[in-house]
């Protein structure tokens, strides 16, 4: 991988996970200490990244948490007809997992008039949206937490999965393939991912067509897991065609 690739995919980590160790970065990009403080050191000087000891995070990482809000990244149109076609498959009753990221957060907004909705998430923003219907009841994970995207990941979010089923999940990926199936900038979240799948009886994956055939660091596949690819209308009819022999099924949000 050639620098400036590298030092992109660092970009990507970060910015999904907020901060990143060094060590953790030599282990993924296969490539010396020194080499990856020297990556750090270029990007702090742009003004990308603070470094700290043993690592860094993205420059902006307090605004995360003190907004209480979520970065707003491109195709927001997109994720905004994604987020609310998504929540109109939802009913007042139901019980469902919402993952964490800016297109599932895209549909609470049009849940906010639903009662008696019971929700696992590890999204704290969610949480709190939710959170004040008091029909509602609402169950977060535990785990360590990502400032861009106001979650809870990691090894201990998964316990809350034991023995728990629920009727739908809303997923949320960083990349989709038709051959390496759900990527994701970290592989913290894998565990996690798979633990929200495994819970529940229809998975229905909410990704804009930009992240279509996008392949990002760790993969977790599962493409016979999902049931639902909700996207918007730059999908084309041959990679439709293409889904539906997997069994999975294209909404289309126009």
């Amino acid at each position: 991988m050639f620098q400036e690739q590298r030092r992109e995919k660092i970009i990507e980590l970060l910015r999904e996970n907020g901060s990143c160790r060094v060590k953790e970065l030599k282990q993924i990009f296969q490539v010396s200490e020194p080499t990856i403080r020297q990556d750090l050191e270029a990007m702090e000087q742009s003004g990308l990244i603070i470094r700290q000891h043993g690592g860094a995070f993205i420059s902006n990482y307090s605004s995360f948490a003190s907004g209480i809000q979520l970065e707003r990244h491109i195709n927001m149109e997109k994720k905004a007809l994604i987020g609310e076609k998504a929540a109109a498959l939802v009913n007042s009753g139901d019980s469902v997992i919402l993952d964490s990221g800016t297109t599932v957060t895209e549909m609470i907004k049009h849940l906010l008039g639903k009662k008696d909705l019971k929700v696992v998430t590890p999204a704290i923003n969610i949480t709190l949206a939710l959170g004040k219907e008091p029909s509602n009841h609402i169950v977060m994970t535990g785990g360590e937490f990502k400032a861009p995207t106001l979650s809870l990941t990691g090894d201990n979010t998964v316990h809350v999965f034991k023995d728990l089923y629920v009727e739908k999940l809303f997923l949320a990926a960083g990349g989709f393939s038709l051959q390496a199936g759900l990527t994701y900038p970290s592989f913290s979240d894998l565990p996690l991912k798979r633990a929200m799948i495994s819970s529940a009886r229809t998975v229905y994956l909410l990704v804009d067509s930009g992240k279509l055939e996008k392949i990002l660091f760790a993969s977790l596949g599962c493409l016979d897991k999902i049931n639902y690819l909700i996207t918007d209308a730059g999908v084309t009819e041959d990679y439709i065609k293409k889904l539906l022999g997997l069994n999975i099924k294209t909404i289309v949000c126009a």
